[in-house]
This record gives structure tokens, C-alpha cells and sequence, in this order.
């Protein structure tokens, strides 16, 4: 009796080891005898900390493929295996596999095969997840009976992507060896973002018996494809008013506003008009030229920032606020007048609008065919008037700008909406999915930016991409910002850099107005103006369509929260990015 329940415990243990396994139990056949053998061989040797799946089945685009097994390493890798029962070989460039009953010729080699279904995995995983997929992936292919040459070289197989019949035993250290040298990738699994694939693998409809955190990460997974989704929703209310010519379109943040811009000024274009589309930062400028630079059609004879097109017209440079602020808007004002009528525009279209002062919109307007009647599109949020610019009014002449209300926000997941929704108005419609929480770190301001620094790090180790971070001060900026000013690559190198979407971006929320990141660390650093501190949170904490870190003195924060705390953290988490909470 006791011989037999030591027997049962050692069992239980043994089971309590092995590797997590998505079925737990598949169902294999007489055709997939060899790829049992495989995952029996897996399901004893990998790690404990390492997931296997079976048969994971894909659909992209109109292409079906199926990955035999599918190993996921924390602190490793993926990867991908195909595997093939009997004798396999290759004879003059088609491959055949030969069982008991008869030899036929495979329609694609296995490499091709596996390759094709890796990288539709790859990019499925990066749609559904809202990340960029940046772990280490090897493809192997795998023939436990067959011998394969040791000596075997070929320009679409290489011999260290196949283990044969001698090297089954050895298959773990074969993997790894494989993801490490031959894997396509730039960083190493992520335990957290391995749990976060295992829902979309594993096809559950839900992560009972999950984590909190676990539920939060799936349930923030498809959240930014849901958002493009409605984004483009909001044509329907561009053809509703497109009788209309002098339009001032308001919605909070994250209510599409500049996509909706974007469409009206490619419409217009395609007419052939002359379209201008405008705006006042340079980061949002950058990233209207850069998405107009893919249309095939005609294209707005001005794209970006209102300053350039006043110089690129022949208006003198100078610099500082009284430039800017006056003179630059009269030199406009004059030159309009001798301006031949073929280069005048037939519309106008600001996004970010209440970014414009009167002066501006003056001068802007002389620029047109019919300054008093002609096509007008204001794209604004005046909750966002971070510059104290916007008095009302667009121009104190000519017929004025129907208001047309945009009030869903699509950028944000709720939670994140919810923070700012008080401000926003009891209008709006939180549209997006429910998300994972915000996080608060709390620590005195003088320490915001190095925490805020060290929050970057533990969110890679979490799983996120670098090119899906970005880290906004709300008063001096981030030294990593601050040389590129001190050795002016502003234009050359720092926003070029940001709209290819290569690293983490660091910025200050006044030149992120209008743009958005899937994670934004929001260090509140101090403010310069408190007047304008509850307009700069607000733009802040919009800026995340995922997940939104907030870095910080609470009382700062609420102090800048504005009347009534229109900005709130009180459903935030408490995080502590070192591995420890803020208290321990």
C-alpha cells in the first residue's frame, strides 16, 4: 500500500513538471504517428516553463496552413516545426516521402512549408496582439525516420534546420541552437508575452481561470484593430455633410478627427482641387506628408505646418514668438494680395484648428479663390487649446463654419477614455474594448523622468515592442529628446526616425498633440504653466490606444487635474516598474 502511493505521488510530481501542452492530450492517428513522437519526445525534454501546441491551424488572408507543433521557449524563442513520417529525400528538385504502401511526391518542400506558415503566424500574432511580433522564430523541419546527410547542403534548406532520425533525442538543444542562430527576430521570448499568445493559439473563447493581469493583456489583444475598424466608420458622416463647404467638425480626443481630415483632403484632391491641409506641430505635420506620400491620385498642393506654406509662398524666415505669433501672419496677409489667382486654393483644411490663432486664419484664408465663402474644414477639440490661441472664432468674416459633432472616441480602450471621459463631456461614447488597467507609479517629480525611463525597460520585459512605446514629458524633456535639439537633428533624424516606427520615442505632450502610440509613459515632470496643466494631462493621457502609465506626484496630478478632477486616476493600478510594488 505505501509502495503504491509513492508510486502515485512520484507520478503526480512528474506530471506536475512537464511542459504545458495546448491540446493536453492530442489526438493523433496512423498518418501523424511521427509527429507523436515528436511531441511525446517535446513533452518530456523542454523546460517547465515552455508551452508546446499541436495542430495549430491559421487563416491568412485566403491561405490555410497548419503548424505540426509549435514550442514556445521564455528567454529563448519560437519555434515552428514541420514534421515528416517515413523516408523522406529529394531527387532532381521534387521531394518525396515513402511509406509502407507506396512512395509520392510532396506538393512543396517541407522548409516552404514551414516558412509560409511562420510567417503568417507571425503577422496574425501581430494583428490580433496590437505588438509587433519581435521574438527570435526559427523554422525546423523534422524526419524522426530518416536519415538525413550529414554533409547535405542546399541554398533553401540549410543542414542545421533539420533533424533527423540520430538527432531526435537531441531536439531541444537542436531548438535552441536553431532560434539562436538561424531564428528571424531581435529580441528573446518574454514569459509575459508568451502568455499572452496562448489565447489566439489555443483558439479558447476565453482565459477562464486566467490571471487578472492575464484577462486585462486578452482583453486589450484586438482592441487597435477594433479602432481601425470604426475609424473608417466615420466616412459615413463625411458623405452626410459633404453639400456642406464651411464645416467646423468638434470631437474629443481620439475621435478621428484627422483621419477624417486625411479623407476629406483625398476626396477634394481627386476632384481636383487645390486642397491645403494644415496644422501647427511638426510632428503631426510629418505624419500627414508622410501618409499623402501613398496616394496614387492627385495629392494637396500643401501638406503640414501653416509656417511653411507662409515660407514656402515667399514670406521671410525669422524665428521666435513674435515672428510666429504676428509677423509671420502679416507678411502672409500682404503677400495674399498680389498672389496670381492659379496658385490661390480652392479649399482649406486644418486639423488640430484650435492650434490657429484669428491672425492666422486671416491670412490663411487670403490664400483662397473666395476668402468669405470658399471650402473651409476645421478639424478641433477646443478642450485641447493647450496654446491659449483659440478665441471662438476662425474668422470675423464671411459665412460661418456649420458645427457637426464627432463624439465617439475610437482611439482609446475604456479605460484608458475613462480617465479623461469627464472632460470630454457626456457626449461622447467610449467605443474602443475594454483594455487592460492604466497604471500609476507614484514618486516625487524630481524623480519622474528616471523612473519613467525605468518603466520603458520593465514593459520590454513584459513583451511589448520598443517601436510601440513612447514616453511624453509634460515639462522638461527627456534627455534623450533634449540632444537631439542640443545637436539639431530635430528635422534630420528625431521625427524621420518616429514615423518609420523604428525604436521608443520620446517627446513632450505639446508636439504629440494629434498623434498616438499603442503604449504612452506619460511622466509628469512638472508644468511650466499651471493654467494649462489640465489641458496638457488631457492630451497626454489620450495619446494610448492600449496602455497608458502614468509617472508621477498624486498630488501634482490632481492638483492638474482641473475643476470637478475632470482627469482621474482613481481606477488606476499601482506599479511599481522594479519588480516590487511602490509600497514594498
Amino acid at each position: 500500500m505505501l509502495s503504491g502511493s509513492l508510486d502515485r505521488l512520484l507520478l503526480r510530481d512528474q506530471e506536475a513538471k512537464m511542459v504545458r501542452c495546448y491540446p493536453p492530450e492530442p489526438e493523433f492517428t496512423d498518418k501523424t504517428a511521427a509527429e507523436k513522437k515528436v511531441w511525446e519526445f517535446l513533452r518530456r525534454s523542454l523546460p517547465e516553463d515552455a508551452l508546446l501546441f499541436h495542430s495549430v491551424q491559421l487563416r491568412h488572408q485566403r491561405a490555410e496552413h497548419e503548424i505540426d507543433l509549435l514550442v514556445l521557449m521564455p528567454g529563448v524563442g519560437v519555434a515552428v516545426i514541420e514534421v515528416k513520417g517515413g523516408l523522406i529525400s529529394v531527387e532532381n528538385g521534387t521531394w518525396y516521402q515513402s511509406g509502407s504502401k507506396d512512395k509520392h511526391a510532396l506538393k512543396q518542400s517541407p522548409m516552404a512549408q514551414v516558412q509560409s506558415a511562420s510567417h503568417a503566424l507571425r503577422e496574425l500574432l501581430g494583428t490580433h496582439m496590437g505588438t509587433r511580433f519581435t521574438s527570435r522564430i526559427a523554422d525546423v523541419v523534422c524526419f524522426p525516420y530518416t536519415d538525413w546527410p550529414e554533409d547535405y547542403s542546399s541554398v533553401g534548406l540549410p543542414r542545421d534546420l533539420v533533424i533527423d532520425r540520430d538527432q531526435v533525442e537531441q531536439l531541444v538543444a537542436h531548438l535552441h541552437t536553431a532560434i539562436e542562430e538561424r531564428g528571424v527576430g531581435s529580441s528573446t521570448l518574454a514569459a509575459e508575452f508568451a502568455e499572452r499568445m496562448v489565447r489566439h493559439l489555443s483558439g479558447d473563447t476565453g482565459p477562464f481561470g486566467a490571471s487578472a493581469a492575464e484577462v486585462d493583456y486578452a482583453q486589450a489583444m484586438s482592441n487597435e484593430d477594433v479602432q481601425e475598424m470604426l475609424t473608417s466608420g466615420q466616412s459615413t458622416l463625411l458623405s452626410c455633410t459633404r453639400s456642406l463647404t464651411r464645416v467646423q467638425y468638434l470631437g474629443g480626443a481620439g475621435s478621428g478627427k484627422t483621419w477624417m481630415a486625411m479623407k476629406k483632403a483625398k476626396d477634394l484632391a481627386k476632384d481636383g482641387k487645390r486642397v491645403g491641409i494644415f496644422c501647427y506641430n511638426k510632428g503631426l505635420g510629418l505624419y500627414l506628408q508622410s501618409e499623402v506620400e501613398t496616394w496614387r491620385q492627385n495629392k494637396p498642393v500643401h501638406v503640414g505646418e501653416f509656417h511653411e506654406y507662409a515660407r514656402k509662398l515667399g514670406v521671410p524666415d525669422g524665428s521666435g514668438p513674435e515672428y510666429f505669433e504676428v509677423e509671420l501672419p502679416q507678411h502672409l496677409l500682404a503677400l495674399a494680395s498680389k498672389l496670381p489667382e492659379a496658385q490661390k486654393l480652392d479649399a482649406v483644411i486644418v486639423d488640430e484648428a484650435q492650434d490657429f490663432a484669428s491672425s492666422w486664419w486671416e491670412a490663411l484664408l487670403a490664400c483662397t479663390k473666395d476668402p468669405a465663402n470658399g471650402e473651409v474644414y476645421a478639424f478641433m477639440d477646443d478642450r485641447q487649446d493647450v496654446y491659449r490661441r483659440w478665441d471662438g472664432q476662425f474668422s470675423s468674416e464671411g459665412t460661418p463654419l456649420v458645427p457637426i459633432h464627432v463624439d465617439d472616441n475610437l482611439r482609446n480602450t475604456r479605460r484608458i477614455a475613462d480617465t479623461f471621459k469627464e472632460i470630454m463631456g457626456h457626449h461622447s461614447k467610449l467605443r474602443g474594448g475594454e483594455g487592460c488597467a492604466v497604471r500609476y507609479v507614484n514618486c516625487a517629480t524630481e524623480d519622474a523622468v528616471d523612473v519613467a525611463s525605468d518603466c520603458i525597460d520593465a514593459l520590454l520585459d513584459e513583451g511589448w515592442a520598443n517601436n510601440q512605446i513612447a514616453l511624453l514629458t509634460t515639462n522638461r524633456r527627456h534627455p534623450i529628446h533634449q540632444d537631439h535639439f542640443d545637436n539639431s537633428t530635430i528635422d534630420s533624424e528625431y521625427w524621420p526616425a518616429f514615423h518609420r516606427d523604428e525604436e521608443e520615442f520620446y517627446g513632450h505632450v505639446l508636439g504629440f498633440k494629434g498623434l498616438e502610440h499603442s503604449v504612452v509613459v506619460l511622466c509628469v515632470n512638472g508644468f511650466k504653466d499651471m493654467e494649462r496643466a489640465t489641458e496638457q494631462l488631457y492630451v497626454g493621457f489620450s495619446r494610448a490606444r492600449s496602455l497608458l502609465v502614468v509617472v508621477g506626484d498624486k498630488e501634482l496630478i490632481d492638483e492638474a487635474s482641473g475643476a470637478n478632477r475632470q482627469i482621474s486616476l482613481n481606477a488606476a493600478l499601482e506599479w511599481w516598474p522594479y519588480g516590487e510594488t511602490a509600497s514594498g
